[in-house]
Order: structure tokens, then C-alpha cells, then sequence
């Protein structure tokens, strides 16, 4: 008994030590609540304070606060993304904890480089934490705000640029915000030479998520928003429509169609008998429609393995609300990635990336937008009351019986010309299902051969993608009726129904429309770097790559090859010399001509750390860049095989009844001289920061001809080259043209601690200029103003309008003799538009077009953004402005140009007639084609210089105090507003489509949680 009561004491007497430790442990122990800060003093959201030893960790909120209970003087470890990592003592009085910003490394051309490292013409966005404050809905949405050079479409002015998904060729709707981590544009000759023929107009490289060495991270973000239409277009009701219709019968000199009595009935009469359809009205259409989505990341990983995952679903609504379109027009989308990073021993690495996307769009057999503009109101009604139906109409009731019914009580309304309708489709014509399918493989190794020399590595990457989409649904046929109509003691009834069509359920589902594309990439590389007495810098880089593309319907697919050298030197991050060279292959080329070299390079001085500027407190940073390069493309040129003659075979008609004529015809000549074009560039640029870091810039100008471009040119060869019948031609293509782009981006950014207040200001933007310097036009215009050689390239032509012709003297003066003829084929008439004859030949004809101004094809000419952020405690504010000046547009859309027995917007309210002659606005109405009316010119020509306020977004996020969670570490609820407002003369034309689903406002509520 004493043995076991003597181990009872001692382990009493153990457990009395043990507590007492630990009592003593946590007496010693003190709550640390500090901020972390940037240089600054910018608060840091994201930063990881960790306490190694006993793999503690905290995370710090929207303002970078934490709190964490800790032993005094243990070393703490706080990191955050972009900042340098550091390592402070944990005491009573911390408050704060200041992290420099880190060197952020940036994708550039097969290679990372730092970003203080970047040369001119090249930009670079955060969009991860850019994301943070500016919830986007597309990958590019308002990128011309923060990346000068990119103008929404291009870059710098071009017509097409290469976009690279972590290395391949893909879509930029293939992949959504959430999953960019950032976005790199290569503007520059210097900057794309390695990509050979098919990035020579620019290359823009999108890097997506990747895990990291740390504890795993969840993050769930959804959304809830509704979409507001900006504006419908104003169609003319049934009675004016009528009214003005038979005002355009009287000018052309013909007998009226409706009566008096008619369009008074169809101003208020019985809307089934006497239709006055709006197609924009509460009816058919809701007043706005949703837009949902949740996304959850999943990330972390060790020093072996990191893995980044994506799933997200995507729904959006339509404004259609009635028939089949109210339940089937929604499109969903759901996407799911993940990303893996493997370190298979100490010298090799492995990668793995894979993503699939699975998209589905309800709709409807027909085009409802589309016929809103152009089915007059007057027409028919959609849909005929039963109850109307006369109850002696034995024939029409026994139609009845086997019609379709609509709501138990309706027929669908039709005429003999319009048998099939945009209501009776959505009603009764079945329904389809877009089905879209993306999968994207990607996967590389990285191998470290220091073992053979110091500084060298081999990685290699293939990229396998397979897109496919189709059409699937029901189509049904449908009968329509058209009613005809009686009255009995004053009520409206129907006497009879002619019916159109039948009813029909075949019931077999229909697959259409069916299209795939598949991509394989491949590139490798050799990468060498090494560094003499910390002084001299010096990289290598020896690639190769290729890529093929093949989709249906094809036979030739698009193919992309070449090899890269490229050698690089700075001396003490001061001077830095860059050259690269590539050869570039393209089997468009004839044999002989099918590869080509492409030489450029950059030259970059540090000027900020010469004596001279070294001792100005004011500047941290200042670097001028020049770069060059001359880049052989075969861009904007789809045939393959273009350097041999072709022939086809012809059928023609005979004399003799259903016998033809054979021929031999020639399409083209032969030309084994043609080779690539070239794109020959010289740009300079600078960049830097001031006034400890709060103020950044930067600023590139350019100049680059892109010459020997492949074409046609009918004109350079005798006129017999060339037959109209048979339709025959020996011209050879030939690299002839070329053209000149000029100009110049820019970028500054103000960021500041003004009280508790935290601004960052930043604007971005893009100026350039356009010329044809080489075309063959002075072989085919008579007057040296139609050249188009030193024109800009999206030149819009047409005539000079002299006002309108007043009265039937100046009309009879308008013979060809006396004054100007229209040579349009067109009857003139009081009321059409005049225009200046510019070669003086009495003639009005194709030959008296002039430049009227830039179309903005590739982009405005200048191109705006402004972003504001504002942080203040839990709270963000952002907001985002752009701006498009300097290019034009004509009012060429069926909306202003009317004619014949077209439907008649509100514009032609303003008409001329000799009532308002001195005032109108638009021309005299017409049922003829108005074909002196209704062509280019600069009456119809308006400017598209506009200022949108895209964006407005406020974000709260809850402290760690006011969660109280040991699970979820972060929540935050943001709201935002899109495309809010536009500042334009021309607003009403530039907020609503002809033709399609209206422009919307989306109003968004966005919950945000990390666990």
C-alpha cells in the first residue's frame, strides 16, 4: 500500500511542476498588437506574421493589423507578397512594423526579370492585387487605365496581338480574373523579337495562380448583381409611323397607303386589331437581369510540393421575359483549374497546370434584337385573343381546337409575309442550348545544370488545348393566323382566321453549328547567368519554340516556329545592353524564302546613379531605355501557297439550253520573289520614381514601319492581267505596301499617407498617329486628294454635303450643265442632300470622296485612364475613369439611313419639308432607295470622343476583433457599380445598340472570405 502511495505523491508532485511551468509560461507571455506598414506607410492587408518554432501564424487585416499572444522577446517572422520579408523581437511596446517593398519579378519574353530591371515597352499589371480593390468580370476589363500602350484593343496602335496563357496561345476568355495572377504587355520590337513572325504586333502574356510554401489557404468570393439597360433605341409608334410613311409616298409622287381612319385606330384603338408593337416595352422585356457567381481558391503547399486550385460557376440572365426565352436564356459557366509545382530532387522542378471550362447558353430559335429593329409596329399583332373569336365561327373555332394556345388563351398572331415572327418563334419554335468545352494541359520542367556550369538551366514547356462548341435544341414549326376583323354594335370581333403554317413537334433533337480548335505548343530553352566581382552581369538565353493550330473547316492550320539567341550585360545595374536575334520560319514563303532572321535590341542607362543625379534627394530612380529591331511577319496575310499560280476550273452559260461553257480561269501569277513583311521600329524610353517612391512614371515614344506588306495590286500591272468575264486574273501577290505608326504612352502614379488616409492616383495613357507610306493608289485615283498613300490607315472617306437642295430651281439646276449631278441613280428632289463637287467635273460620283478624319479602327487616337484609390481604417474606396479621343464615326446603321418601307426611328422627326426647311436635320423622307441621301458623308459623320466613368467600387472588410474566429481570418463586403456614366456629345449613340441586346449598367454586391 505505502509503494503505491508514494507513487501517487511523486506524480502529484509532477503535475504540481508542470502546471506551475506552464502558469509561469503564460504569466510571461504578452499580447503584441501591431500594424504592418510599407516604406510608405501604406498599411499591408495579407502580411504573414509567423512564429517558426512552434508554426504559429497570424494574418493581417485590411488596415495590417494583428494581434498575437507570444512569450516576450521571440523572434518574429513577417511577410507579405511584394514586400521583403523580416524578422523583429516580440515586445510590450511593438506598434509597428515597417516591411521594404520587395523587387517584384516580372514575365517578360521566356524569362522573369525584376521589375526595376524592365526595359522600355513593356508594361506590367498586378491584377492579383489589383483584384483586391477592383473586382473585375473580364480579364482585360479597363486594363488601358493601368497599362500605357494597351488601348482596349491593341497595342500600340496595331491590328492584332499575340495574347499567351502561361505560354500558350489561348483566349482571354478562357480563364476569368480570379485565376490572373498578373499581365505583362510587350510592346515593343525588342521586346516580341522572340516570338518570332507571330508576335510582331505585340504579345501580351497572361501568368495565372500558383501556390506557395505556407499553411493552406482558402478563399470564397460570390456575387450577386443586376444588369440595368443604359438605353433602347426610339422606334416610331404605329400612327406617326403610318403619318410619316405616307408623307415619304407623297415626296416620291405617289398615292397614299394608309388612311386617315387607319392611323387613328392605331393610335388608340384596339391594340389586336389595329397593333402598335413596341418591342422595347415592359411587355416582352424586364426591366434588368441577374448576374450571380461564386469562386473558391484553394492554395498552399511545402517546400516539395505547391498546388493552386480554382472552381468557379458563372450565371447571367436576359431581358426577354416572355415564352421560352423567359426560363431558357441564361448562360452558366463553370471553370475549374488547378495548378501544381513539384521540386522532384534538389536540381529539377516539375510543373503541372490543367483547366477545364464548361459553358452552356439557353435561348431561342430566332433573333429577337434583330427584328426589333427592323419589324414595323404596325404589322400584326403577336398574339389574338380566343375570346374575340366570332361564337358562330365554326370554322375558325374548329381551327382552335388543334392551334397551339399560348397562355390557354391566346393564337399567335401572323400575315401572309409574316408567317414566322420573333413571337411566334419565342412562343412555339423550340428552344437551342449552346454547349462550349475548353480544356487546357500545360505542363514543363525546369533542370539546374550548375553541376556542368555555374549558372546554367535548361526548362522546357508543352501546351495541348482543345476547344469545341455547338448547337443543340428543338426546332419546332408553328402555325400563325391572321384574323379578319368585324364589327357588331361597336365591339371588335373576329369573323375569321386565315391560318400560315402548322403546328409541328418533330421532337428530335437538332445538333448544328458544330466547331472545334485544337493547339499544341512547344518551347525549350537554355538559360545562363553569372555575375563578375558583383559588378558585371551577364545572361544567356538560347530557345526554341512552335506552336500549330487547326480548327474545322480548315485544311491548312496555322503554324508558328522559330529559334532565339538572346545576350544580355549590365554593368553595376547601371548600363544595360540587350540583343537578340531570331530566325523566323512561315510556310506561306516560297522554298528559298521560308525562314528569315530578326535582329533587335536595347540599350538602357541608370542615369539616377551618376554622380550628377545621385546627390538630388528627390529623384530614387531614373532610367532611359532606346530600343530596336527589325522583325520579319507573315501577320495579316492568311493565304498559304500565294507565290503559285492557280487555276480553276469555270462554268459558264451556253447557247444551247442546259448545256454550259467550260473554261480554264487564273486567279493569280507567280511570284517566287515574295518574302516576309518587315516591321522596322525605333523607340526610346524612360521611367523612374520620385520623392521616396511616392511618385512613379514612365513614358515611351515610338516610330515603326511595317513594310512589304503582301497584296494584289491590280493597278501595277497591265490592265489585260486582269478579265471581269470570265472572272480570271494573272497578278501575282507582291510585297508592296507599307505603312508608319507614330506615338507615344505614358504613365504616373501619385501615392501617399495624407492623416489616416491613404491615396493612390494614377493615370495612363496612349497617343499615336497612322500612315499608308506606300500604296498604289496614284495609279488608281485621278486627284492627289483620294491618295491613300499619306493617309492615316483607318481613314474614313466620303463626300463634303453643301447643305440640302431647297427648292425645285435648285434641283432643276443640279443637270450636270449648270450645276453638280448626283451620279447615284436616284430621282433628287427638294429636301436631298447637296454635295461639293471636288474636281469640278459637274459630276457627283465616288471620285469627289474626300478624308474626312480616323475611324479608330485599331483604337481611338488617344486613349485615357484614371484610377483613384482611398483607404481610410477598414475602408476602400476605387474608382476608375477612361477616356477615347480623336476618331470618328458615320450614322450609316438602319437607324438614321431609311428608306423604302424601312421602320422609322425618332431621328426622322427631324426631316426636312418645307414647313421646316431652315431648321431639319435629316433629309426628306423617301419610299425609293434615297441613294443620294444614304452614303458616306460628312453629314452623317459624328465624333466618338468620350469620357466613361467605368467603375466605382467600396470595400469594408471586418477586423479580426469583430470576427472572432479562429477559422476565418478575413470577410469583407464590397459594392460596385459599372459603366455609370458617359460624357459625350454624342451620348444617346453611344450608349444604345442597333440591331442587339442593349448596353447595361451592372450594380454588384460582392462577399469576400478567407479561411
Amino acid at each position: 500500500m505505502m509503494k503505491y502511495l508514494r507513487k501517487a505523491l511523486a506524480l502529484c508532485v509532477l503535475l504540481t511542476l508542470f502546471c506551475g511551468v506552464i502558469m509561469g509560461q503564460d504569466a510571461n507571455k504578452i499580447a503584441v498588437k501591431a500594424t504592418v506598414r510599407g516604406l510608405n506607410g501604406e498599411p499591408i492587408q495579407g502580411a504573414t506574421v509567423s512564429i517558426e518554432p512552434d508554426n504559429v501564424q497570424v494574418i493581417s487585416n485590411q488596415s495590417g493589423s494583428f494581434t498575437i499572444d507570444l512569450p516576450a522577446q521571440t523572434m518574429i517572422t513577417v511577410s507579405a507578397p511584394g514586400y521583403k520579408s523580416t524578422i523583429v523581437l516580440a515586445t510590450a511596446d511593438l506598434q509597428q512594423i515597417t516591411l521594404n517593398p520587395e523587387n517584384r519579378v516580372v514575365p517578360v519574353a521566356f524569362r522573369n526579370v525584376e521589375e526595376s530591371d524592365l526595359r522600355g515597352g513593356v508594361s506590367n499589371v498586378n491584377v492579383s492585387k489589383l483584384f483586391e480593390k477592383n473586382w473585375m468580370t473580364s480579364g482585360f476589363e479597363n486594363m488601358e487605365a493601368f497599362a500605357p500602350g494597351y488601348n482596349g484593343n491593341n497595342l500600340w496602335g496595331m491590328n492584332s496581338s499575340l495574347i499567351l496563357i502561361d505560354g500558350v496561345p489561348r483566349d482571354i476568355s478562357s480563364i476569368t480574373p480570379n485565376e490572373i495572377d498578373q499581365i505583362t504587355f510587350l510592346k515593343s520590337a525588342a521586346a516580341v523579337a522572340l516570338y518570332g513572325s507571330r508576335g510582331a504586333k505585340g504579345v501580351i502574356l497572361i501568368t495565372t495562380k500558383r501556390g506557395t510554401s505556407s499553411k493552406q489557404k482558402i478563399v470564397v468570393r460570390t456575387n450577386a448583381g443586376v444588369n440595368v439597360p443604359k438605353r433602347f433605341p426610339e422606334y416610331l409608334g404605329s400612327s406617326e409611323y403610318m403619318t410619316l410613311y405616307n408623307e415619304a409616298l407623297a415626296n416620291d409622287g405617289l398615292a397614299q397607303t394608309y388612311t386617315a381612319e387607319g392611323i387613328y385606330n392605331h393610335s388608340g384603338g384596339n391594340p389586336y386589331r389595329y397593333p402598335n408593337v413596341d418591342y422595347y416595352s415592359s411587355e416582352y422585356l424586364k426591366s434588368s437581369y441577374g448576374r450571380y457567381d461564386a469562386v473558391a481558391e484553394i492554395s498552399g503547399g511545402n517546400e516539395r510540393a505547391r498546388y493552386y486550385t480554382n472552381v468557379g460557376y458563372n450565371s447571367t440572365g436576359s431581358l426577354l421575359n416572355f415564352g421560352a426565352a423567359k426560363k431558357n436564356n441564361t448562360t452558366d459557366r463553370f471553370n475549374i483549374r488547378g495548378n501544381v509545382d513539384m521540386q522532384l530532387t534538389k536540381t529539377l522542378k516539375a510543373r503541372v497546370d490543367a483547366s477545364a471550362v464548361f459553358s452552356n447558353g439557353g435561348g431561342v430559335n430566332t433573333d429577337y434584337w434583330a427584328s426589333a429593329a427592323t419589324m414595323r409596329p404596325n404589322l400584326f399583332t403577336p398574339l389574338i385573343p380566343l375570346n374575340l373569336i366570332e361564337d358562330n365561327d365554326v370554322n375558325s373555332l374548329a381551327m382552335v381546337n388543334s392551334a397551339n394556345i399560348i397562355d390557354g388563351k391566346y393564337l399567335l398572331g401572323g400575315t401572309q409575309i409574316d408567317q414566322t415572327n420573333p413571337f411566334a418563334a419565342v412562343y412555339a419554335g423550340g428552344n437551342n442550348n449552346f454547349v462550349q468545352r475548353q480544356f487546357q494541359f500545360t505542363t514543363g520542367i525546369d533542370a539546374d545544370l550548375s553541376g556542368i556550369t555555374k549558372g546554367l538551366a535548361f526548362n522546357a514547356s508543352m501546351g495541348v488545348d482543345y476547344f469545341n462548341r455547338y448547337n443543340q435544341g428543338y426546332k419546332n414549326g408553328y402555325a400563325t393566323y391572321q384574323p379578319n376583323w368585324t364589327t357588331y354594335s361597336g365591339t371588335d370581333l373576329i369573323a375569321s382566321l386565315t391560318r400560315w403554317g402548322e403546328d409541328t413537334k418533330p421532337g428530335v433533337q437538332a445538333i448544328a453549328d458544330s466547331w472545334y480548335r485544337q493547339t499544341i505548343s512547344l518551347s525549350s530553352q537554355l538559360n545562363y547567368h553569372t555575375s563578375i566581382n558583383e559588378k558585371h552581369h551577364i545572361s544567356a538565353l538560347l530557345m526554341g519554340a512552335a506552336y500549330r493550330q487547326a480548327q474545322s473547316a480548315v485544311y491548312q492550320p496555322v503554324t508558328n516556329s522559330n529559334l532565339g539567341l538572346q545576350l544580355s550585360y549590365d554593368f553595376s545595374r547601371k548600363y544595360y545592353v540587350e540583343l537578340t536575334g531570331a530566325a523566323v520560319r512561315s510556310p506561306k514563303m516560297p522554298p528559298g524564302k521560308r525562314v528569315a532572321y530578326s535582329p533587335a535590341g536595347s540599350i538602357g542607362w541608370r542615369i539616377s546613379e551618376e554622380p550628377f543625379l545621385k546627390a538630388v534627394s528627390f529623384i530614387d530612380n531614373l532610367t532611359l531605355t532606346a530600343s530596336a529591331g527589325i522583325l520579319n511577319t507573315d501577320l495579316d496575310f492568311d493565304e498559304y501557297f500565294a507565290y503559285q499560280a492557280i487555276f480553276t476550273a469555270g462554268n459558264y452559260y451556253g447557247w444551247n439550253d442546259g448545256t454550259g461553257t467550260q473554261s480554264t480561269d487564273s486567279r493569280r501569277g507567280t511570284n517566287m520573289d515574295l518574302t516576309f513583311a518587315k516591321r522596322e521600329e525605333i523607340s526610346f524610353g524612360l521611367q523612374g520614381t520620385m520623392f521616396k517612391n511616392h511618385i512613379d512614371f514612365s513614358a515611351n515614344v515610338f516610330r515603326n514601319n511595317i513594310n512589304g506588306i503582301i497584296g494584289q495590286n491590280t493597278v501595277l500591272y497591265p490592265n489585260y492581267f486582269t478579265q471581269g468575264f470570265p472572272n480570271s486574273s494573272f497578278v501575282p501577290y507582291s510585297n508592296y505596301n507599307g505603312d508608319q505608326r507614330t506615338g507615344l504612352d505614358f504613365q504616373l502614379n501619385f501615392n501617399k499617407r495624407i492623416g489616416a488616409v491613404d491615396w493612390t492616383l494614377g493615370t495612363s495613357g496612349t497617343y499615336y498617329t497612322t500612315k499608308a507610306i506606300k500604296r498604289a493608289d496614284v495609279f488608281t485615283y485621278e486627284d492627289v486628294y483620294q491618295y491613300r498613300q499619306g493617309k492615316p490607315l483607318d481613314a474614313v472617306w466620303g463626300l463634303v454635303s453643301d447643305g440640302f437642295y431647297m427648292n425645285a430651281t435648285e434641283v432643276a439646276a443640279a443637270d450636270g450643265v449648270n450645276g453638280a449631278k448626283p451620279a447615284f441613280g436616284s430621282t433628287l428632289a427638294p429636301g436631298d442632300i447637296r454635295y461639293k463637287d471636288q474636281n469640278g467635273d459637274h459630276i457627283i460620283d465616288n471620285e469627289d470622296q474626300v478624308y474626312l478624319g480616323r475611324g479608330g479602327w485599331y483604337g481611338a487616337p488617344l486613349t485615357l485612364g484614371l484610377n483613384l484609390t482611398a483607404k481610410w481604417k477598414s475602408f476602400t474606396l476605387f474608382a476608375l475613369g477612361t477616356g477615347r479621343f480623336g476618331a470618328y464615326a458615320m450614322k450609316s446603321d438602319n437607324y438614321f439611313w431609311v428608306n423604302g418601307s424601312d421602320k422609322y426611328s425618332s431621328v426622322v422627326r427631324d426631316r426636312w419639308t418645307e414647313a421646316t426647311k431652315n431648321t431639319a436635320t435629316f433629309p426628306r423622307l423617301t419610299t425609293q432607295n434615297g441613294d443620294n441621301n444614304f452614303r458616306a458623308s460628312d453629314f452623317w459623320l459624328y465624333s466618338t470622343d468620350r469620357f466613361d466613368l467605368s467603375k466605382v467600387q467600396l470595400t469594408y472588410t471586418m477586423s479580426e476583433k469583430l470576427l472572432r474566429s479562429k477559422v476565418l481570418k478575413e470577410l469583407g463586403i464590397y459594392v460596385a457599380g459599372f459603366n455609370l456614366l458617359t460624357v459625350a456629345k454624342e451620348k444617346e449613340i453611344m450608349e444604345m445598340n442597333f440591331g442587339g441586346a442593349p448596353q447595361t449598367r451592372l450594380y454588384n454586391l460582392g462577399v469576400k472570405a478567407m479561411f
